[in-house]
């Protein structure tokens, strides 16, 4: 199945659109907040990890 991109950019714009109106400032902000947290954390854990593979390793 081939989808057309303007059919593709319509429904994306149209779902955009359609979202923008719904969102309140304080879900924003709790948005931020919540994927900063994310991001820390699975920063935090990825150099743990690569920190414990090297020292069992030697």
């Amino acid at each position: 199945m081939q989808v057309n991109n303007n059919t593709l950019m319509g429904t994306a714009g149209g779902t955009f659109l359609s979202v923008v109106p719904n969102l309140n400032s304080s879900d924003v902000l709790k948005t931020v907040i919540l994927a900063s947290v994310g991001a820390i954390v699975s920063f935090s854990i990825s150099l743990a990890l690569k920190f414990f593979i090297k020292k069992h390793k030697k």
